[in-house]
């Protein structure tokens, strides 16, 4: 199953976003991976290593500064000590480590991801098409045949059909007022406040969505939709109405595949306000509005399937991001990306962002298998907040770096930055996180993103046990910004 963006036309433009981000405690780069240096170029110690280094190389990513848009990238980093390549693993070629800043690192890679297991064959949609088309077939000689038997008695007599033709129209509910917290009634309200966005390259170009969150034009949408318009390109919004207009990128942040948008020339525009993410709960009822594949104000429901899911996605450039995701079984499909995921209220909980595929292509398009993705409204409004205020964004961090390999039984510290939130709390290299506060930990991505959504300054209680022994311990850790 792969995570993918889902708004790309043809774009191949290489983001800007390469270059690290500047922050107090900026994440270091990926070593044997594919570091970049101003301007996004490779750097020159860079490395041949791919993906999954042929050394015994490891992954780093700084605790907490994990790039957010869709896929982390993940690079190989040579492991300074030969012993511990060949302890830690599953990795035949070495163990993988996350390096964890929350803050303008860059991410290890994932697309395209490793094969899946071989799986038992199950009937797909191409056999279910198949077996309806010989039902149907077969009901047709059946029906045929019963007909025929009919007509031979001459009974071609209409008048009852035709007075049944026409009858008035049954009532329904097209001029009622809608039902509070109807789909209907949601529709009506958020329908005028989302955009359909358009980046245009001489190479190609990306279609999204977006939600207007002030009535001067400022629209939060995905970095990843609006990417081809920093590198030169043109940006168009159209309205729910149909009425076109020129904007401009404010900032955008590959790692959190968020970014802010203002429309040119326009007031009083209708607007969506947040609502909490924090408060949504499993199996709620949620509207995904936007615009896919090129379909404007396309509206569509169901419930929150799940919360906290640490999700990666690839960008293109070689990009990638790590989100910490409501999941919707909402359908969700390329376009979507940068529209709302409103509660029954019409507030924003979410920003529709990835979908997970079963296509084994990293690069086709895919349709909602009904896992869409999207990023939690708090967190969103936050990064909203510093790129218009402060035109980038930091994260808070815990100053560690963890093991990528992910066995579902917490997330491995590879090595604690001297002087760091986590040595000053007490963490030790070789813990083995398993909870932040009351969420479970089960692998390197699950801490990062639980790091990374916190706000600075946060105080949490980490559950951490040494890899040789079962006993854990709680241990309070202050988060710093980068």
């Amino acid at each position: 199953m792969n995570m993918r963006n889902d708004d790309y036309r043809g774009f191949e433009g290489t983001s800007p976003e390469g270059e690290s981000q500047e922050g107090s405690s900026r994440a270091e780069p990926v070593h044997g991976g594919p570091n970049f240096g101003e301007g996004g170029q490779p750097s020159a110690d860079a490395g041949n290593a791919g993906p999954y280094s042929n050394g015994a190389g490891a992954q780093a990513y700084e605790t907490g500064s994990y790039s957010q848009g869709w896929n982390q990238p993940r690079g190989g980093a040579e492991s300074a000590d030969p012993h511990t390549a060949e302890a830690l693993g599953p990795y035949p070629n070495g163990p993988q480590t996350q390096s964890f800043n929350t803050q303008g690192q860059e991410g290890p890679m994932v697309t395209p991801l490793p094969p899946q297991p071989e799986q038992k064959k199950k009937i797909g949609l191409g056999a279910a098409t198949a077996l309806a088309a010989v039902t149907a077939i077969a009901a047709g000689s059946i029906a045929g045949a019963v007909v025929g038997m009919n007509s031979g008695g001459g009974n071609n007599d209409t008048s009852v059909v035709n007075e049944a033709l026409k009858a008035e129209p049954a009532n329904n509910s097209t001029g009622k007022e809608p039902e509070k917290g109807s789909v209907e009634e949601v529709a009506s309200k958020v329908l005028p406040a989302v955009v359909s966005i358009q980046t245009m390259t001489r190479t190609g170009g990306a279609e999204g969505s977006g939600s207007v969150i002030s009535p001067d034009g400022y629209v939060l949408t995905n970095h990843h939709v609006v990417a081809g318009a920093e590198q030169g390109g043109i940006l168009q919004v159209t309205m729910n109405d149909g009425s076109k207009h020129d904007a401009d990128v404010v900032a955008s942040d590959v790692n959190t595949d968020v970014a802010i948008v203002k429309i040119k020339d326009v007031k009083d525009l209708p607007f969506l306000q947040f609502g909490d993410s924090d408060s949504v709960a499993v199996g709620q009822e949620v509207v995904a509005v936007g615009s896919p594949l090129g379909l404007n104000a396309t509206v569509t429901s169901g419930i929150v399937s799940a919360k906290n899911r640490p999700v990666r996605a690839s960008q293109e450039g070689g990009e990638s991001s790590l989100i910490d995701a409501i999941q919707t079984d909402a359908a969700v499909n390329p376009g979507n990306s940068g529209g709302p995921l409103v509660d029954r209220d019409g507030n924003i909980v979410g920003m529709n962002s990835m979908i997970a595929s079963l296509s084994s292509n990293s690069t086709g398009e895919g349709g909602s298998i009904g896992l869409g993705f999207a990023i939690p409204s708090n967190f969103a409004k936050r990064m909203a907040d510093e790129l218009i205020n402060n035109g980038k964004v930091t994260h808070p961090t815990l100053g560690v770096k963890v093991l990528a390999r992910d066995d579902g039984n917490g997330a491995r510290i590879a090595e604690v930055e001297p002087g760091g939130p986590a040595d000053k709390a007490g963490l030790k290299d070789g813990d083995i996180v398993t909870r932040v506060n009351d969420r479970l930990i089960e692998n390197a991505d699950a801490l990062i993103a639980a790091a990374r959504s916190q706000d600075f300054g946060a105080t949490v209680t980490l559950e951490a046990t040494r890899e040789d022994s079962d006993e854990s311990r709680q241990v309070e850790v202050t988060l710093s910004g980068e």
